[in-house]
């Protein structure tokens, strides 16, 4: 235990809390002496500076991974055209953009976007860096927005978190509403209710499987309209989401039914 010891240069002197007076002469310096020095008050303002550093938004960028740091430019300027859709750029993930897929946690995947569109940072706490290789919960992978035609996302869970099964396929898991009803709030990015799928379906891209669905979220945090398109390969479930506001929606609904579709893994 730190113990502290006063002392001064005339005899230690008294107070009394009823007088509220003291027999110090004035100007009579009190030192202390520390028997832990980190218990000093120079080494406390020090452990609290360093605390303030460590919340600061400076190490918060020197210690971000890469993908993290994505560069808010459009996207067109750094993307190939699509082969498909020359209106369109396409979008091939690699183990430069993630921690999951430097992991081999994530199988690659790729999906086209209008040239306009930016891609966003993700947030540490929600990019999986922490956690890899062996995360318990779900995290983004990517990112992109524009503010007139909506956003999209790829969200990868474990797959352990859905099945015991290893290298399980989509259909392992279960139906199309059974693996919605775990992954919804990923989608909203709060609830899910059975009541807000409008339609899901069954796609076979040659040998994967995707589950896709249409989903009107109108107290969802990712917008009133959600598409989901998702499929299990390797150690998870991949989910790539689209969202949109009523008005991005009514102008960009066929510029996003495009980027669902051309989502693979």
């Amino acid at each position: 235990m730190a113990t502290v010891t006063l002392s001064s240069s005339s005899p230690m002197c008294s107070s009394s809390s009823s007088t509220r007076s003291s027999s110090c002469p004035k100007n009579t310096r009190i030192k202390a002496s520390y028997s832990d020095p980190a218990l000093s008050p120079l080494s406390l303002r020090r452990r609290e500076l360093l605390k303030g550093l460590a919340l600061s938004p400076l190490s918060l960028t020197l210690e971000a991974p890469p993908h993290a740091l994505a560069r808010e430019i459009e996207v067109g300027s750094v993307l190939p055209p699509s082969p498909s859709d020359p209106k369109f750029v396409i979008f091939k993930a690699s183990t430069k953009d993630t921690p999951a897929l430097r992991a081999g946690n994530v199988q690659p995947y790729q999906f086209i976007l209008p040239p306009t569109w930016k891609q966003t940072r993700v947030a540490n706490i929600l990019s999986g860096n922490y956690c890899q290789p062996k995360c318990a919960e779900p995290w983004v992978e990517v990112k992109f927005e524009d503010e007139k035609q909506g956003k999209v996302q790829v969200v990868a869970s474990p797959l352990i978190r859905l099945t015991n099964k290893p290298n399980a396929l989509i259909e392992d898991i279960g139906s199309p509403e059974k693996l919605i009803a775990s992954l919804g709030p990923f989608v909203t990015g709060n609830t899910y209710d059975p009541d807000e799928l409008l339609e899901s379906s069954v796609e076979k891209i040659g040998d994967q499987t995707y589950y896709k669905y249409v989903l009107e979220t109108p107290f969802a945090l990712t917008g009133s309209h959600n598409l989901a398109k998702a499929t299990a390969k390797g150690n998870s479930v991949v989910l790539f989401v689209v969202s949109a506001n009523d008005k991005q929606w009514q102008s960009s609904k066929k510029t996003l039914k495009a980027m669902l579709d051309s989502f693979r893994v």
